[in-house]
């Protein structure tokens, strides 16, 4: 998009969004932590006349394979963060669906359609908010109303509670006949994907990356962040220089592994880039629900038309 071409230097300074925020405490913290190296290398070379400093060979191996491991780490956590994005268009998809297909093979009683699209489009909202731990939106209320969404409040599991009712809609349908074989097992099919979508986000939810890995890493960055003053010592120009430097060392490192940790949990809305969930469950509803609209138009459009068709032609004058 050429809106995209000319971001380079807005985003270079962007401060929202960006992680620099969470990382700038901590790569302050290491360069007062390599003034205090500097001072104290300062202060005993003038008083013991004794030498300070480390092999500079050693931290250009170690900063190589701490990159491999933040880039590995950061990797992940958009691995994740892309597979709840592929998961959230399977919902839209399978909504989408499962709305057409029941308007399409299911009953003409006007309540049990407007019922199961409000349901349909109830969904989401409830997948989003027991994704974030939130009690049911105010979107659900306005689609089902407030006794429904007091039910599905009470309930340990709240999408679930909603693809039951769903079901038993479906078997309603089918029991009276007004929904064939085919058509119930196409619809049932698609409600059961949702579970199945829904499912999916919960294991990216509570199963976080490794936290002995997070640890290693960060010990690891530690570790290079306190001790590379000292290999600085005597190789630039002036020592004071040497807190600018390691400042410039820790900020790349600390913001990739501050990327990491945003990209655990795509669905909270405390982390950055989280997946707009919130404009994706209005666009189903709004789709949804536009389908069943919709009928009412066409079925008044289509009473007009047969309506002028049995009226006789007037006659001719002539």
């Amino acid at each position: 998009m050429r809106s995209d071409r000319n971001r380079f230097w807005r985003e270079a300074f962007s401060i929202h969004g960006s992680v620099t925020p969470y990382a700038a405490p901590y790569v302050l913290a290491f360069g007062l932590i390599g003034a205090a190296v500097c001072a104290l290398a300062w202060l005993v070379e003038r008083t013991f006349d004794v030498w300070i400093g480390l092999e500079v060979a050693p931290y250009e191996i170690a900063g190589a394979a701490l990159g491999l491991l933040l880039i590995l780490r950061t990797n992940a956590g958009y691995d994740r963060w892309w597979e709840a994005r592929k998961l959230w268009g399977g919902i839209v998809n399978q909504s989408r669906n499962m709305a057409i297909s029941a308007l399409s093979y299911g009953p003409e009683d006007a309540q049990w359609r407007e019922q199961f699209v409000r349901w349909t489009a109830s969904f989401p909202h409830i997948a989003r908010c027991s994704l974030r731990g939130e009690p049911p939106a105010p979107e659900v209320l306005a689609l089902l109303g407030g006794r429904e969404a007091a039910a599905i409040a009470t309930c340990n599991h709240m999408p679930s509670y909603v693809a039951r009712r769903l079901a038993e809609l479906l078997r309603e349908a089918r029991e009276s006949g007004d929904l064939d074989g085919f058509g119930f097992i196409q619809i049932d099919k698609e409600r059961a994907l949702l579970i199945d979508h829904i499912g999916a986000c919960e294991r990216i939810l509570k199963t976080p990356l490794p936290l002995v890995y997070s640890i290693k890493i960060r010990r690891f960055i530690t570790l290079f962040l306190l001790t590379i003053p000292f290999a600085l010592l005597h190789r630039v120009e002036s020592v004071w220089l040497i807190p600018f430097v390691t400042m410039l060392v820790a900020y790349p490192l600390l913001c990739l592994d501050q990327i990491g940790v945003e990209l655990q949990n795509p669905f909270s809305t405390a982390n950055l880039s989280h997946l707009p969930l919130k404009q994706i469950c209005e666009t189903i509803e709004g789709n949804v629900t536009n389908l069943e609209r919709r009928e009412k138009p066409v079925e008044a459009l289509a009473s007009t038309n047969a309506t002028a068709t049995a009226l006789p032609e007037h006659p001719q004058v002539h």
